[in-house]
């Protein structure tokens, strides 16, 4: 796939965590120019192919409508950004709920709403959402988190129902726990060798993102492998 996303514009949410950074350098070695918001202070890491904006709240509707509205005509837009909680559900707030469902569903949804404008001028494009296993692989007290998760696999099948006619693609990933540090030191008793990688998540969500999907729309990608 090298070179597949020459001159195309892409925009990676949650860019610059562990997923996100495998993701960033998968669609640059194919020619892409990635656009990141970042929700802290810019890191000072952007590149000519590498576009870094700080302080942009992806739960804040304005911020996002701002920041697409600002971009070169875009082809896709991948949406890494969320957050988890486990908990069980008898020691599980309101406010912890609404947070999983602001953190995952909301930048989801707000991000793949101003995406569709954009891609509606520049003539199609892809958009790719991660969800989660727990959404089609029950796991105990993680309810919050599964909830909001659910709720970006709604999206994502409803949403390709209504762009396909755009030309727009919208795909998701469901993910298990991902090989990082963090969550490496927070379960150190883990099989790690069971859990993906980001760079092998990346390499699927660079498929789906690219100009060589012309088919596969509306699905919940499996990307769990032995885990």
């Amino acid at each position: 796939m090298t070179e597949a996303f020459a001159e195309r514009h892409v925009v990676i949410t949650g860019g610059d965590g562990a997923l996100g950074t495998a993701v960033v350098a998968a669609f640059v070695a194919a020619g892409a120019t990635c656009h990141l918001p970042i929700f802290g202070a810019e890191s000072g890491s952007a590149t000519e192919r590498v576009h870094t904006t700080g302080n942009i709240d992806l739960t804040d509707e304005s911020a996002v409508e701002t920041y697409y509205a600002g971009l070169p005509p875009l082809f896709a837009s991948v949406h890494l950004a969320g957050g988890f909680k486990f908990k069980p559900i008898t020691e599980t707030t309101l406010a912890e709920l609404q947070q999983q469902w602001e953190l995952n569903l909301v930048t989801a949804f707000l991000c793949c709403r101003e995406a569709v404008k954009a891609m509606r001028v520049s003539g199609g494009g892809r958009i790719v959402n991660v969800a989660s296993r727990p959404v089609v692989v029950p796991v105990a007290n993680i309810s919050a988190y599964t909830i909001a998760k659910a709720g970006v696999a709604a999206l994502t099948q409803s949403l390709a129902a209504e762009v396909r006619k755009d030309g727009i693609l919208v795909n998701a990933v469901l993910p298990s726990t991902i090989d990082s540090a963090a969550n490496r030191k927070s379960m150190p008793d883990a099989d790690f060798d069971r859990w993906p990688k980001p760079a092998e998540l990346a390499a699927t969500i660079l498929w789906l993102a690219s100009p060589e999907n012309t088919l596969t729309s509306g699905a919940l990608v499996p990307v769990y492998g032995n885990a």
